[in-house]
């Protein structure tokens, strides 16, 4: 039987989502979890890999299992040995072809960011923060010229596993609300560190030290280091990937509604 499963975690106490031989990742953890309940070892495949401290609302995972379990007995058996901070939100029994990285048709990001003169305290490891002003139609104008199918060699991190830094970025939503900003991203994929590369250059743009121009030249040059540092994890979450309707995986949690 193949089983698929959303999770959503903090990602704040982990080492990102993938196995490590330390143990102390997401994956890891559900795959401990999943293992005490079905009395057997479970290996899991993922949408995506969340880095160290990225949390997620709709990580979609699948793995294949002999023990038969109704599909909300998955959910809250499993939780049982889940820590506070993951939890599964849905179980759905899918056909073998289903592979939750390779149907995947897109990936949704959302970025938090405070700005204030304070640093967050309640929401610290929750947003990112910067405590200059922005200006949020210097950062939309600079933002357009990311949109479509681009070389984005000049976001990616040395670490990046990806064979092509060619990346289709579908969309790149930036809203207000009160003293936070909302980005939201959307792509067939992202390299490793893409979106946090992205927002460090937003920033410097919004916070007036780079010209909205600038931002089309960093992408033009494909060079890592004429860009800006990589912003925090803490405000960056994995809304989750989406599929084919044929697949009936759900696209919201109700984690979906807790950030701003």
């Amino acid at each position: 039987m193949r089983v698929a499963l959303g999770i959503a975690y903090r990602g704040a106490a982990y080492h990102g989502w993938q196995s490590q031989p330390g143990g102390q990742t997401v994956q890891d953890q559900v795959e401990r979890a999943l293992a005490s309940f079905a009395d057997r070892p479970v290996s899991t495949v993922s949408a995506g890999r969340t880095d160290a401290g990225v949390h997620a609302l709709n990580q979609v995972v699948h793995f294949d299992t002999l023990a038969e379990r109704a599909e909300e007995a998955w959910v809250r058996g499993s939780n049982r040995y889940l820590p506070g901070d993951i939890a599964i939100q849905w179980c759905r029994f899918v056909p073998d072809s289903f592979h939750s990285r390779a149907n995947a048709i897109g990936r949704r990001y959302a970025y938090v960011l405070l700005e204030s003169r304070v640093r967050p305290a309640l929401e610290a490891g929750h947003v990112g923060w910067t405590f200059r002003r922005l200006d949020g139609e210097a950062m939309r104008e600079a933002a357009q010229a990311l949109i479509g199918t681009h070389d984005f060699s000049a976001f990616r991190s040395a670490e990046c596993q990806s064979p092509s830094p060619v990346k289709t970025l579908r969309s790149l939503a930036i809203e207000r609300r009160g003293d936070y900003w909302r980005l939201d991203f959307e792509a067939d994929a992202f390299l490793h560190h893409m979106i946090r590369n992205v927002m460090g250059a937003l920033v410097a743009v919004g916070s007036g030290g780079r010209d909205p121009a600038w931002l089309a030249e960093v992408l033009a040059r494909r060079d890592r280091s004429l860009s800006a540092a990589t912003f925090a994890p803490d405000g960056l979450y994995f809304l989750g990937p989406y599929y084919d309707a044929v697949h009936a995986i759900p696209e919201r949690t109700p984690a979906m509604s807790w950030i701003p």
